[in-house]
């Protein structure tokens, strides 16, 4: 049985950093890609960042230069690291494994961030 599972999320300050993780069980990594997804209230899903078998990295606008994904120490987990947060970054949080595309691929339940003084 596959999960994915999220953690890390939580409240910060603006400008505050955030490491998210996502713990995969009944897949390999090395033949699933991996993704971050967010989703705000009221607004369509949006692509951050995945972390592919070759180990190549792609970003969406909104993570570059303040968002980094990466394997976790632990074994099966990618991390996301989220830097200089903004209010307009309040989302759940959403890790994706996939091979063809993100929809066909196994969702974890998502952590909520909420960024606010």
């Amino acid at each position: 049985q596959v999960q994915l599972v999220e953690s890390g999320g939580g409240l910060v300050e603006p400008g505050g950093s955030l490491r998210l993780s996502c713990a995969a069980s009944g897949i390999s990594l090395d033949i699933y890609a991996m993704a971050w997804h967010r989703q705000a209230p009221g607004k369509q899903r949006e692509f951050l960042a995945s972390f592919t078998t070759k180990r190549a990295t792609v970003y969406g606008d909104s993570a570059k230069g303040r968002f980094t994904i990466s394997r976790g120490n632990a074994k099966g987990t990618v991390d996301l690291h989220m830097n200089s947060l903004k209010p307009e970054d309040t989302a759940v949080y959403y890790c994706n494994a996939y091979q063809q595309t993100f929809d066909t691929g196994y969702w974890g339940q998502g952590t909520q961030v909420t960024v606010s003084s």
